[in-house]
């Protein structure tokens, strides 16, 4: 069976304008460039389309003639429902796609996993340019995306990259201040739980050469922070407990923070690099029947709503600010040739999850 003689075959450009006796180029301008035909006359291009089952020029063909995808590729080495579950993330998304929205232009999602090393996704990926969302210094598909003749923004990490726009917060100087603001409260017996320090699998202990040779400058700069904020009173950094956890979830954090307080029961603060990991260890805890602040401080990274919500003392940084900021690096770069770097403010909030240190019954008043 060839089919019914009765379908009739979908309309053409060519068969369009030869319907409307216009040429093809007025058809295409009632699409592509509408400025350019009065109102009644695309008007008249676009009813007939309708009638006649025009779909309107083919988005593959045209950019092949333009050489523009119409889109801006956003790196995630995560699994695509990362980008609507974490909520730095969404915040992030928000902001870029306000920018994309601004200039007309379409966001597609590039997610990728960690753990693997395939970079076809980079490789095949149809945009004008890359923003890359927090991804590792020896990330593959990173490597990818610099191989590609296109503009590229990162955002947070990794950064200093020769010739490539960045966008984030002064990570080191946000955490000193958090860390400051603990030791001023009395706490010198404090533990830390941060996020992953590599693209290899490891929930545990970090020793010193792991933390300063992470290949995650984000983490590797939070924990420097802390350090330069706990050495200025004297403690040794060596006696400091910091563990590592590669999910950054709520269950994470509360499994980071079973572990660490296992194995340290005596510290009195617990510094996590994260929102998310801190009311993971909240909820560890109080699970545990410690009292929150009046037995152990709990501190984040991020100023996340929930963060918020409850009270958690962290280091608030804007999420969305950073992807409107990453989408005008990439969208208005225009013929500048120069990289551009953009740090933006971080705001240390003392919430009711951090106190002064007990001393023999008394709130700590100062050393």
């Amino acid at each position: 069976m060839t089919g019914s003689p009765h379908l009739r075959r979908p309309a053409t450009l060519a068969s369009l304008a030869a319907e409307l006796g216009v040429s093809r180029t007025t058809v295409s301008n009632a699409y592509n460039r509408p400025d350019q035909l009065s109102a009644p006359l695309r008007e008249r291009v676009l009813e007939a389309a309708r009638r006649l089952g025009y779909p309107g020029p083919d988005p593959v063909a045209r950019s092949l003639r333009t050489r523009k995808a119409g889109a801006v590729g956003l790196l995630l080495t995560e699994a695509l429902s990362f980008a609507f579950r974490d909520p730095g993330a969404t915040g992030f998304l928000e902001g870029l796609a306000l920018a994309c929205e601004k200039a007309g232009t379409g966001l597609l999602l590039v997610p990728v996993s960690p753990e693997h090393s395939d970079v076809d996704a980079v490789y095949q990926a149809g945009v004008d340019g890359f923003v890359v969302y927090s991804v590792s210094e020896d990330d593959p598909h990173f490597q990818a995306v610099l191989q590609r003749p296109l503009p590229t923004v990162v955002c947070d990490q990794p950064s200093g990259v020769q010739g490539v726009d960045r966008v984030g917060v002064d990570d080191r100087a946000g955490m000193l201040a958090l860390g400051r603001h603990l030791s001023g409260l009395g706490h010198r017996r404090v533990g830390v739980l941060c996020m992953r320090l590599g693209a290899r699998r490891q929930d545990g202990p970090a020793d010193l050469d792991r933390q300063t040779g992470s290949t995650y400058s984000v983490q590797r700069e939070r924990l420097a922070g802390l350090r330069d904020a706990f050495d200025e009173v004297g403690v040794d950094w060596a006696d400091v407990p910091v563990h590592e956890r590669f999910e950054h979830s709520e269950e994470a954090g509360a499994a980071g923070a079973k572990a660490l307080l296992d194995a340290r029961p005596d510290i009195t603060a617990l510094v996590c690099t994260s929102d998310l990991l801190a009311i993971g260890a909240l909820r560890e805890a109080r699970e545990r029947g410690l009292r929150v602040p009046e037995d152990l401080s709990v501190a984040g990274f991020d100023g996340i709503p929930e963060a918020e919500r409850i009270g958690l003392t962290t280091v608030r940084q804007p999420f969305r600010d950073k992807g409107r900021e990453a989408g005008r690096l990439l969208l208005e770069r225009g013929d500048r040739n120069t990289s551009e770097q953009v740090t933006l403010p971080t705001e240390l909030v003392e919430g009711t999850t951090s106190r002064a240190l007990r001393q023999s019954g008394e709130f700590f008043s100062g050393w």
